[in-house]
């Protein structure tokens, strides 16, 4: 088992011409947000949003003729589902995708539209895996793994050989982590391209499935993640083996560093990235010492994210930037009350975006309401200038 430089320089041939060769840029904005010297390298703009591509076609690639008539099954989150869908079916190979509950449409039905038969089993990407498996054993499928896969490590290195070859003056790559094909291929290519390149892994402190191995312990991972796309209960063992002494670090972030990530690449990147693909950022965001003045290039791995959670994750960042406050007021239930409260916000610039009146609260007098005004504001110190300003009105704030 092994996976060589001259195998990743094997399928970055191969693969020419069928996938995007997606742009790598400096970022002085991250930059600046960061203290790190940023570059990013853009994979959300493969055609089927994700990096998956270049691993996925290089696998069908490597198929024999009586392979891919048989055709290919794979369980996966989604990333890895469309790009085997979408290149199995430019080349004729039937394509059965398992996904588990809880997939993102955006994944699910774009899976679907280029052509592939999916089936929706399980409650996480092990359980889809072992239908996969098991429908392979009933139809005589191929199994292709979305990362436990020699092919598909050499067709992902490919990304780390665009990477240095774009921005050879990187220190360092930080590249997300889920069952490791991807950060396998780009740390065996960065390292026989640069030597002394510092390559960093990050995970969900939910999936913290690659430390865990690397630390002899079994993984504990559980619950829902914003990341789903690195959600991976167990490393590949391919990978791991291939990686492992090659990766000088591999940092752990929370829920809310993926969020910020995400948020920041929309609003300072203005480009859209999933939970997954933030995880560069994340990690930079997380750390911020540890990379401070390096060069540093970050793997946004995709943008396949439903817009309804875009939407949440950025309502979020603006309640976390306190942008988007409730001020819970206890007043007298009169007329004329919310008007004046009213009057207080908007002669501050602040805008009111909704108002809940709460009569029912046993903790409110009878005669009371309790009033929930939610407001956009300029930011931390606007919202205090509005609170301070409701209690100098005589105002009673329960919660600012």
């Amino acid at each position: 088992m092994t996976v060589t430089f001259s195998d990743i320089q094997a399928a970055q041939t191969r693969i020419a011409g069928q996938v995007d060769r997606t742009p790598v840029r400096h970022s002085r904005r991250l930059s600046e947000l960061t203290g790190a010297d940023v570059w990013v390298k853009y994979d959300n703009l493969h055609f089927t949003g994700s990096f998956k591509e270049r691993g996925a076609l290089n696998r069908l690639l490597l198929l024999t003729p009586e392979e891919r008539k048989r055709g290919v099954v794979a369980a996966s989150a989604g990333n890895h589902a469309q790009a085997l869908a979408y290149h199995g079916g430019r080349l004729g190979v039937p394509v059965t995708i398992v996904m588990p509950e809880g997939t993102p449409f955006a994944k699910i039905n774009g899976t679907r539209s280029h052509g592939a038969t999916v089936v929706i089993h399980g409650l996480d990407f092990t359980a889809s895996t072992e239908e996969a498996k098991r429908l392979q054993a009933e139809h005589g499928y191929v199994f292709v793994s979305a990362f436990d896969d020699e092919g598909i490590v050499a067709g992902q290195g490919v990304c780390g050989i665009e990477f240095l070859e774009d921005a050879p003056e990187l220190e360092a790559l930080i590249v997300p982590i889920g069952g490791g094909g991807l950060i396998a291929g780009c740390a065996i290519a960065a390292k026989a391209m640069k030597p002394d390149i510092k390559v960093f892994g990050v995970e969900a402190a939910r999936y913290p499935s690659f430390t865990a191995k690397r630390a002899g312990e079994p993984p504990i991972c559980t619950g829902q993640t914003i990341a789903e796309g690195i959600a991976i209960k167990a490393v590949g063992d391919i990978p791991f083996a291939l990686a492992n002494d090659l990766i000088d670090e591999v940092f752990v972030v929370d829920e809310a560093d993926f969020e910020r990530g995400v948020s920041f690449m929309v609003t300072l990147e203005k480009t859209v990235c999933e939970g997954a693909g933030a995880g560069g950022l994340a990690a930079l965001l997380r750390y911020p010492e540890r990379f401070r003045g390096m060069k540093v290039g970050i793997e946004l791995t995709g943008g396949n994210i439903d817009a309804r959670m875009l939407a949440v994750v950025l309502n979020r960042e603006m309640v976390r930037e306190r942008r988007l406050i409730v001020y819970r007021i206890l007043g007298d239930d009169r007329p004329g009350m919310l008007s004046a409260m009213a009057a207080v916000i908007g002669g501050l610039g602040g805008n009111i975006i909704d108002v809940v009146h709460n009569r029912l609260a046993l903790d409110v007098p009878a005669k009371g309401a309790e009033f929930d005004i939610m407001v956009e504001t300029r930011d931390s110190a606007h919202a205090d200038e509005i609170g301070d300003a409701l209690k100098d009105k005589g105002y009673a704030l329960r919660m600012g």
